[in-house]
């Protein structure tokens, strides 16, 4: 659905016009009926990518194909949705009326249009009274929200979403994720960036993490994380001395509870409680998540 290839795109600041690089040569596929997560920090190219992909922006190398189209051709947009981390809308429209305009820019037209609109907002969980108020009144996370049905109203086969959760309270995280699953349910591909890992890590099929301009890690969410340094948590009824550890194994602020670093590290633990007679109450492999992978490829980006 989504093919990008060697993407790369350099803006020019300031007085004298300096290059910065916004993208170096990224490449990634979106298989249909996928949710594919898009992470990154500020900065690294993810709205660039998202603009280039709905052709709201021009590349300056590589190839980017939109359901086998390019995003510059205007037919590549009629199986797209698209909703921006913050959609501007007339805010003297209440929210029905709003979606009433973009439903009618789409080709939907009477009784359709109606039906189509409270497909949406129920969608969304944004079916409410508050939908009939002007749009000045409403706060991010309602925006967001009408933002979100107004992307989906033609009912894409691809929604391209920038950081459809930001501003959201925890109760409004919850219903945009259930709304990508049930779009995604309905056949609908899905790419959107986002900030909350936790929330990436729940519904995405795939993710691609870029720092820097740059793809550093990409796959599901078990290989990224798999791919990364390990820890086992081990804990014994009785107390032992940080002097008489292992190599490899670290204290973590209890006498009883232990962190060891890899296998390794663990089976020389095992082999040192044995040896000296300690009982092992408990064994637990922790596996690092999206944001401890993230933190580690900045940091690496960054030395």
């Amino acid at each position: 659905m989504i093919h990008i290839e060697n993407l790369q795109k350099t803006y020019r600041t300031g007085f004298f016009m300096r290059s910065r690089p916004a993208l170096k040569g990224i490449s990634l596929d979106v298989p249909k009926g996928m949710i594919y997560g898009f992470i990154g920090p500020n900065g690294a190219g993810k709205s660039t990518t998202i603009k280039i992909l709905t052709g709201l922006l021009n590349a300056d190398a590589g190839k980017v194909l939109i359901g086998g189209k390019s995003p510059k051709h205007p037919s590549s947009r009629k199986i797209l949705g698209y909703c921006p981390e913050q959609p501007y809308f007339y805010d003297y429209l209440t929210g029905r009326e709003l979606l009433a305009f973009y439903g009618r820019l789409v080709g939907l037209e009477g009784d359709l249009l109606k039906s189509r609109i409270g497909w949406a907002l129920d969608t969304v969980h944004a079916n409410k009274d508050w939908i009939d108020r002007r749009l000045r009144t409403y706060s991010k996370g309602m925006m967001q929200r009408v933002g979100l049905a107004q992307s989906i109203l033609s009912k894409p086969e691809l929604l391209i979403l920038d950081e459809p959760m930001s501003g959201l309270d925890p109760m409004g995280r919850r219903d945009v994720r259930e709304a990508i699953m049930s779009l995604h349910s309905e056949g609908v591909t899905i790419f959107y960036s986002s900030h909350l890992l936790s929330d990436v890590e729940s519904i995405s099929h795939r993710v691609a993490m870029i720092v820097d301009g740059k793809i550093v890690r990409e796959g599901t969410v078990e290989d990224i994380t798999e791919s990364c340094s390990t820890e086992y948590h081990v804990r014994t009824r009785e107390a032992i001395l940080q002097t008489e550890l292992p190599e490899g194994v670290r204290a973590s602020g209890h006498p009883q509870e232990w962190y060891c670093k890899d296998d390794a590290a663990r089976d020389r633990m095992l082999q040192f409680c044995l040896s000296k007679n300690y009982s092992i109450e408990k064994i637990e492999h922790s596996r690092p998540s999206l944001e401890d992978v993230l933190t580690e490829e900045i940091a690496r980006a960054e030395s």
